[in-house]
This record gives structure tokens, sequence and C-alpha cells, in this order.
């Protein structure tokens, strides 16, 4: 069995949890996800199977798109809903502008820096943010470059309780943090807030819509599941294709340097044939003119 598999994953369910009961359902062990979700996001969750878990990490690097749900009024440990409160600001009834909140979110738009939470799984000094966390450590981090495509509200705001919330849809690039957006959201705005619930709708191309629950999975027979398999390809579609003629394909399947590509590749580029992706090539380092293996798909 091999492909990728758009997955509804439900909140409480960490990812690990998801490729556990895939591998049952789908009676293999090679299964990977392509980038975690926190146990408390629901959403797409693509799913490489067989041959296709080659291309996880380039599915990764692929623009992804959330709905978030903003809470202004009180700050978290771990930026989100499930944190414990250590700040909070009053919020006055109609206190902030529809004009306001969206112009704060159009100063978010670009690329912009991000410190990870130390809640995350980003790994400094050779150990993961969130276990210096558990030990009640705060330790410096650096921080990183992210890409936001756009922010679009789409709620009202709704005012309770000295808070406000509302509704946003982000399109972003990869490494960034939503709930610390959250967070950035509120200090452009001069208060507080947290990501206070949050859904993945696209990722590595796949929409919700796409996407498929555990459970409808369990219930389908095996033969119809390989039907809804998608090629490894859907999950290269945001990087530049060339294709090839028979001769070049033979060469590029052993893996082996070609030189004088017309166009010349510019970065890294799927090579097909017959529009099957063979593998992934990119400019030499050394010599000019000429493209080298970072990955080949053939058996």
């Amino acid at each position: 069995m091999d492909g990728i598999l758009a997955i509804n994953k439900p909140r409480g369910m960490t990812s690990h949890d998801v490729v556990f009961k895939l591998r049952k359902i789908l009676k293999t062990k090679k299964i990977g996800h392509t980038g975690t979700l926190d146990p408390e996001v629901n959403g797409v969750l693509p799913i490489c199977v067989g041959r296709a878990t080659r291309v996880s990490d380039y599915m990764m690097d692929s623009g992804k798109t959330y709905i978030a749900e903003i809470t202004l009024g009180t700050q978290t440990t771990t930026e989100d809903q499930t944190g414990e409160v250590i700040a909070t600001n009053l919020i006055e009834e109609n206190q902030f502008s529809t004009t306001e909140i969206d112009d704060a979110l159009n100063q978010l738009i670009g690329e912009i820096e991000q410190i990870p939470p130390m809640f995350s799984a980003v790994k400094v000094n050779g150990r993961k943010l969130y276990e210096y966390a558990r030990e009640g450590k705060v330790i410096d981090r650096p921080s990183r470059k992210v890409q936001i495509y756009s922010i679009t509200r789409t709620t009202e705001p709704k005012y309770h309780d000295g808070k406000v919330t509302f509704e946003i849809i982000v399109q972003c690039g990869k490494g960034t943090y939503i709930r610390t957006l959250s967070t950035q959201i509120a200090e452009v705005l001069q208060t507080v807030g947290h990501m206070s619930k949050l859904t993945r709708t696209e990722s590595g191309g796949f929409t919700l819509e796409q996407s498929y629950t555990l459970e409808a999975l369990q219930t389908m027979p095996h033969e119809s599941i390989q039907s809804i398999l998608h090629p490894l390809e859907k999950g290269l579609t945001h990087l530049p294709h060339h294709e090839v003629d028979e001769q070049t394909a033979q060469r590029i399947m052993w893996g082996q340097k070609i030189k004088g590509i017309i166009p010349p590749l510019t970065g890294e580029t799927v090579m097909t044939h017959n529009n099957k992706a063979l593998a992934i090539y990119m400019p030499h380092s050394e010599y000019d003119n000429v493209i080298k293996a970072r990955k080949v798909f053939t058996d």
C-alpha cells in the first residue's frame, strides 16, 4: 500500500496516536505523518504510506491554512487554552473597533520574526523546549523568520467576562506558530492574549474536505482505502517540475549527475518522466550547469 492520505485528526489525540491506529487499519508499519498537530488542535494531518514516506519532509515545507480563535485579556504559559494564566488585562466592552483589530492583523502579514514557545518541540542545546518547560525552566530561544501570507478576521469581536474573542483565517509558511502569532496580535493591540482554539484546514496541498476520519477508514474495505490514496506526486506540487526524455530518465533513476539541463535548475526540482516523479535534483555546488540527486524515488 503506497500513497498519501489526509486524516481529519480529532481533538484530544496526538499525531503519533493517529499513526499508531492507521498502522492497524492499513496493516502496514511504513507510515509517517507530515508534521505534528498538538493534541488539542484538530484538522488536516497528511499521512504518507509506503514509498510516499520519502516525500514527507517536502510536504512539511508547504504552506498551511488555519482557523484560529483569539482571546484577548489573558496570557497563558503555553500561549494557548491548555496553559496556566500568567497575566490578565481587563478588556472593556467595545474597547477595540473592528478597524483597530484588522489593522493589527495587517501589521503581521509578510515576513515576521517569532520566538518559539517554551512548550514546543524545538530543540535548544540538544533538548526539546518543552522538556525545559516541564522542569520550570525558561531559557533563551533564537528567533526565526516565518512567512504570513494572509490574516483575515472572520467573526465579529465577542466581549465576555473581561475578555474579547474573535476568529481569524491564517495562511502561512512552514514553522509558523499560530499560538505565538496570537500573542503577537495581542501585543500590537497593547494587551495580552492567547490562542483559544485552532483547526488546520489545509496542509500539504490537502484540504479538510479531502480528509477522512479514522472512524470512516475503519469501516472501509482494504481495497477501497487503496483507491483513495493519492500518489506521492501529490505531495510535491509546491515544488518546480522538470520533464525529461527516456534516456535522461534512466540516468536519473540511477541517481547520476546530469549536465546541460535546459532551462537550468535554480533550486530543488522534481524530475519527471511521463508526469511520474523520479527524483528531486538540485544544482551542483561545485560544477556549473550540472545537477545532482537530492532524493531518488524509484526502487
